[in-house]
């Protein structure tokens, strides 16, 4: 759903007062809000109203000079301009466009979620919508418009500001923070939502008041809603005699002074609640515009009408976009509050609708997601590299570049607000699902070409027969030898292990030079009929490395995970006096398991020797159906009854133990009897050999659980409890950019759900000396119901019979069963400030794996193979720093602004290929001020050096987050504030001499680069 923005035009010449009031000016903002999926998937969407609203409006704004209009996603533009848009239209966007009565805000693929989304998924979909339009029309969005997200994120504004815009605007907050805003005209400030960035990237925001986005339907002189002259858009079909359900009641000269009277009483109602006035209204709702000449015909008369008797009403009124608005306020001059980095979540519209259930819902969409996107951040790395190493290469390019883009589309799409949030119907999620399969087949796809022509290429008798990136592990052809290809997404060397699935017990692996690699070989907890083969591999940043995976020959075999099970165990009768502990130690953690209930008991810390209460248990909150007795629970809600209730009294035990690595394999049933389980937990410690580096993988203890079905009603939830005095508080992170600090608080009503909170990527709890941080691959709600606990939500699977939810099939019956991972690291807070961002990092790109068989067994010279498999440099930056993005977008826009608006304006925009000279850098600096002594300091980089395996850097360029503007000329409006009190602009950033730049906390960098011969 969507805010209007505001109308400003021509009354600059009359200067308000200075407090801002005076007549009030009414910013009518047309809007259409177009969820890309939701209840519809897009194809749907489009087909039954979506090309019906840009045709019509483009149309329609052609007829009246003062008609303004608002455009908002562009998934839906783009398919309309490709598929739908004659060359008329097209003609018309661009003059409605210089003319300044058609905006683009946000300008993303989707107006994204901000609870459960990473950052990098935010900055792409942003980066997709903002490249296009740039490259089409010259021009670069401004203003945001995040009027339907549920709760609002501190990342965002944060985003916005580094992506050059002006103002923010938001809407869901909690009900009750809304109302008392509201009533103390608060509901405008200058947010700095980073703590490091503050004032160099603060935003205005405007929190929309309770009206929202839509335009107030209740109009007393009629039992239509009011000023929805098109009515209700139609599903699967529109009607042939354009006839909508529930269509506004026309404007006539009967009833144009009632239509009058209830827009400015509204419009009056609404200048109370705010400092100036000018008064944003909204004109539009969901899927609304679809018919744009009945709706504009009705409002030119009504707007006409009311400035006629602007005198009798008080108020003038004008078609705006979001940018008129702002600018009538911004040139108000007022001094605004500054507010900080907290964030508007959790989210709460009354007492018992708190939209935390959301932050878990559909975990399995969550998770292939953020698959999804860690292999395209794989991806988009190696085929950029490909290019630039390999200019003579077999491989297509433009065909590669398409399949890299279809996997961008999908994982743009998918952050919609109703996407990867869970909150969409059952064909909608398999929608998203499709086209991120796609996607990812494609870009799978292309990696493994890119290997074939790489080690063909190199004709050293050494040829591919085939490659291929599954999930499974390697075929089992017996004469042929198999290769794993192992590929480093990230700008640091690693050492981890790679897991593949094999058939033989007796395994032997060799890296290129024929050395023995070290790898364990144990029974597969999942499958009775193969074994799980782990690899130690060690690969610098930005490489690949390939092992040799033979059965058996002599001794350099791999070592054996030998598994001990041990006797089921009925928890609720457990003797808590004679306790027997077995512990499981490596390096850095001794874990001691109770053999009295087969729990987890104690972790200590070796280094530090502090041991730390802990065990773990999955629960269930039960939660109600029926919404005659009581608040129900459903995709986007948390309405539990009572306390979780454990879920299992019997606890089976399983420990695999190796020389590289023990997996403790928990079963839970209902009962001692009970056949079969419904939860397990797979827990992995690592014991790394001499001579590698072993600091992070000894430093985790690895989780990955198994959950579902599950029963109708239940939310599942895994609860860690230790002994350290936490007060309850909670930290949990926000999109995987920053930290929030999560306080206990008590409600009258609903404390459990309105305590939980989005973790993204990490949550910790800690008291004086240490620290528990959990760390996932996907999203979860999170909370601290009690002194020294964390809980995770990992499930849900509800039904209820409230109609909506019925009639839109979004009761979020989800019966699968959910495999997500979490890594937990224990030790001082200065310890685990070190390892929690490279170890997050780490989990979120873990090195892509690809399988090859090698037909030809000449035997090969040491040389050749070593020289043949590794990326000859690696790209390294240091532990403070993350390579966000490197990747060749293939947009074809000029540099230079005023060069790309002049093509544009006489027609000569380049067609053809895409450019493949211009790489995309992005650079980010994980710390926050004053974190750590060392590694919150800036860090200087030279980009000639970091990029020399690419080539020779010629030029750099430095750039707004998503590339449309020349650092140097942005210029973003500076607010007035207490702290600053004069108005102006904001310059963001030093730029680079020399290609060296200097990169402080948080900051994230972005640079187009080109190199020699291109």
């Amino acid at each position: 759903m969507r805010p209007p923005l505001l109308l400003l035009l021509l009354f600059f010449s009359l200067l308000p007062r200075a407090d801002g009031r005076g007549e009030l000016r009414a910013f009518v903002v047309a809007h259409s809000h177009m969820d890309v999926g939701w209840v519809y998937t897009v194809q749907e969407s489009m087909h039954a109203y979506a090309a019906n609203v840009y045709t019509s409006v483009v149309e329609e704004l052609m007829k009246g000079k003062q008609r303004k209009f608002i455009a908002v996603e562009q998934e839906f533009f783009r398919l309309w301009w490709d598929a739908v848009a004659t060359d008329m239209h097209k003609q018309q966007v661009h003059q409605l466009l210089q003319e300044g009565r058609l905006e683009f805000v946000i300008g993303g693929q989707v107006m994204h979620d901000e609870a459960v989304t990473l950052i990098d998924d935010q900055i792409l979909q942003l980066t997709e919508g903002h490249g296009f339009l740039y490259e089409t029309f010259g021009i670069r969005p401004q203003f945001s418009w995040h009027v339907d997200p549920f709760g609002a994120s501190a990342t965002t504004p944060t985003l916005f500001a580094m992506a050059g815009f002006n103002a923010h605007l938001i809407s869901r907050i909690d009900y009750d923070l809304k109302a008392d805003m509201q009533k103390n005209k608060k509901l405008q400030f200058v947010w700095q939502g980073s703590p490091s960035l503050s004032e160099r990237q603060e935003i205005f925001t405007h929190v929309m008041d309770q009206y929202s986005y839509c335009t107030p339907s209740q109009i007393p002189f009629s039992n239509r809603s009011g000023f929805y002259w098109n009515g209700i858009a139609v599903f699967p079909d529109p009607p042939k005699d354009g006839v909508y359900p529930n269509m506004s009641l026309p404007v006539t000269d009967t009833n144009i002074h009632l239509y009058a009277q209830t827009m400015v009483a509204n419009i009056k109602e609404r200048a109370a609640w705010f400092r100036t006035s000018d008064v944003l209204w909204p004109w539009g709702c969901d899927k609304q515009f679809f018919n744009a000449s009945v709706q504009y015909s009705n409002m030119d008369l009504l707007l006409d009408y009311i400035n006629k008797h602007s005198d009798e009403f008080g108020v003038t009124v004008q078609y705006a976009t979001v940018g008129d608005y702002f600018q009538a306020v911004y040139n108000r001059n007022l001094t605004w509050e500054i507010r900080d980095s907290q964030d508007f979540l959790p989210y709460s519209t009354e007492p018992f609708q708190a939209w935390t259930g959301f932050y878990t819902s559909r975990s399995t969409l969550k998770g292939i997601a953020r698959r999804a996107s860690s292999l395209l951040y794989a991806g988009e790395s190696f085929f950029t590299q490909y290019v630039r190493k390999h200019p003579a290469s077999s491989i297509c390019k433009c065909r590669a570049l398409r399949q890299l883009q279809s996997l961008r589309w999908a994982v743009s799409e998918v952050q919609h607000h109703d996407g990867i949030t869970g909150t969409e119907s059952p064909k909608v999620k398999d929608m998203y699902m499709n086209n991120l399969m796609y996607g990812m087949f494609n870009v799978k796809k292309l990696m493994a070409s890119i290997i074939m022509d790489m080690n063909n290429a190199k004709k050293n008798g050494e040829v591919y027969s085939s490659i291929h990136i599954n999930d499974s592990g390697i075929p089992g052809a017996p004469d042929v030898d198999q290769y794993v290809v192992v590929y480093n997404p990230l700008a640091w060397n690693i050492t981890t292990f790679v897991a593949v699935s094999v058939s033989h017990l007796e395994m032997s692996v060799y890296d290129e030079l024929g050395h023995s690699v070290p790898a364990q070989v144990q029974s597969s907890a999942e499958s009775h009929s193969t074994y799980d083969l782990y690899i130690l591999v060690e690969i610098s940043g930005l490489s690949y490395r390939k092992y040799n995976v033979k059965p058996l020959n002599g001794k350099q075999r791999a070592f054996t995970g030998r598994s001990v099970k041990y006797k089921r165990k009925d928890i609720t009768r457990a003797d808590q006096q004679n306790r027997q502990l077995l512990p499981v130690v490596n390096n850095c953690y001794q874990v001691l398991l109770d053999q009295n209930t087969n729990l987890m008991h104690s972790i200590t810390e070796r280094e530090t020797n502090q041991t730390v209460q802990l065990t773990q248990e999955f629960l269930e909150y039960h939660v109600n159906g029926d919404v005659m007795k009581g608040p129900i629970s459903d995709n986007y809600l948390f309405a539990p009854n009572a306390s979780a209730v454990p879920v299992s009294k019997a606890v089976g035990l399983e420990v695999v133990s190796g020389n590289l690595m023990t997996e403790i394999r928990q079963y839970f049933y209902s009962n001692v009897t009970s056949q079969d389980y419904i939860y397990a937990a797979y827990t992995r410690m690592y014991t790394v050999p001499e001579g590698y580096d072993g600091k992070l993988l000894c430093h985790r203890i690895e989780q990955e659980y198994s959950v579902g079905p599950l029963e109708l009603n239940r939310e599942a939830v895994l609860r860690t409890s230790t002994n350290l005095n936490t007060r309850q508080l909670l930290y949990t992170d926000s999109n995987g950019y920053q930290i929030q600090k999560r306080p206990f608080k008590a409600y009258v009503n609903n404390t459990v759900a309105r305590n939980y909170y989005p973790m993204v990527q990490t949550a910790y709890i800690e008291d004086d000396t240490t620290r528990l941080m959990l760390l996932a691959e996907r999203a979860h709600g999170v909370s601290s119901q009690g002194n020294g606990q964390v809980e995770v939500m990992l499930h849900r699977r509800l039904w209820n019979n409230l109609q909506w939810d019925l009639n839109y099939n979004l009761t979020l019956n989800d019966s699968s069963v959910v495999r997500p991972v979490i890594w937990l690291i224990l030790g001082t807070k200065s310890v685990t400030d070190i390892l929690y961002r490279t170890s997050g990092l780490a989990l979120e790109h873990r090195p892509v794996v690809m399988f090859g068989a090698l037909s030809g067994d000449k035997p090969k010279l040491p040389g050749q193979l070593q020289q043949n498999s590794v990326h000859s440099s690696p790209v390294t930056v240091p532990p403070n720093l993350h390579l966000q993005s490197l990747s060749i977008p293939g947009w074809r826009y000029s540099s230079n602004h005023a060069e790309q608006v002049h093509s544009i304006r006489m027609g000569k925009q380049k067609e053809g290929d895409a450019d493949f000279s211009r790489v995309l850098l992005r650079i980010r600096h994980l710390y926050e001020v004053g974190e750590d002594p060392v590694l919150s300091q800036p860090v200087m980089v030279n980009l000639k050096s970091l990029l020399k395996g690419l080539g020779s850097v010629v030029v750099v360029e430095e750039r707004s987050l998503t590339g449309t503007w020349d650092v140097n000329t942005l210029k973003r409006w500076k607010w007035k504030t207490a702290r600053y009190p004069s108005k102006g602009f904001s310059n963001s950033t030093e730029t680079s001499e020399n290609c060296t730049v200097t990169v402080h906390p948080k900051e994230i960098r972005t640079f187009f680069v080109y190199f020699q011969g291109q």
